[in-house]
């Protein structure tokens, strides 16, 4: 497994605190030759663009993987993640606005956090794309877009399109802001999946790493258990 680090090398003092929130993160994938360690760089982009974030820098080191190839899993209070899901309102990708009532309309909402500087966060979107169009009734997924800051940052915006529209991945993909800090200071990698009940609650166990048959297994068993 690769561990990637974007490191904050931000000058601005208003600017590291606008972005340690959104890119002190790790990104993690899983490898299967020590020759490809550096060259799935969770800082590069579909579109090539190595440095889609401005004045960061990637630093790469090596994390012990467990036998499936992905993090091993915490509950979500072991990882420090809050109980539920705070109140929000934000902005999806097309401009809507999604609140917590989201989590409401399923029993149960998948969420996929990713950022478009993540390699192993864009190989599994057509996955995604392909799995939300065969979820059951009640279930759901919607992204969360860790990168975009805020409207006037049409260069992340447009890549984060372009990105789900290649992967078919149609389903709503809501724009990280301060609202949802009280989950977001807790994410150490991306991509993190996590699992939200109709009631907001966090269900399970936090994913950290590209592991799309761990999210159907989880959601699965959850439903079988309803």
């Amino acid at each position: 497994m690769v561990l990637c680090n974007v490191v904050e090398e931000l000058k601005k003092k208003e600017e590291i605190d606008e972005m340690r929130r959104k890119y002190r993160m790790t990104c993690w994938t899983g490898i299967l030759l020590g020759a490809a360690l550096f060259a799935a760089g969770c800082g590069k982009t579909p579109a090539g663009d190595t440095d889609p974030v401005e004045n960061q820098s990637v630093a790469a080191s090596a994390s012990e993987p467990n036998e499936a190839g992905h993090e091993e899993d915490a509950s979500a209070a072991e990882a420090g993640f809050p109980s539920q899901m705070p109140s929000f309102t934000a902005k999806d990708l097309e401009g809507n606005t999604v609140t917590e009532d989201i989590f409401g309309e399923k029993d149960l909402t998948v969420v996929n956090i990713w950022g478009t500087f993540c390699s192993p966060c864009v190989a599994e979107m057509p996955e995604l794309g392909e799995w939300a169009q065969s979820m059951p009734d009640n279930v759901q997924i919607i992204g969360l877009i860790v990168d975009i800051s805020g409207d006037e940052d049409t260069k992340h915006h447009d890549l984060a399109v372009e990105i789900t529209e290649k992967a078919g991945a149609e389903f709503t993909h809501v724009i990280a802001n301060a609202d949802l800090d009280p989950v977001m200071r807790w994410v150490v990698g991306v991509p993190t999946t996590l699992f939200v009940d109709k009631e907001g609650n966090l269900v399970g166990e936090p994913i950290v790493g590209a592991y799309v048959d761990g999210y159907k297994t989880f959601v699965e068993e959850y439903l079988n258990g309803l």
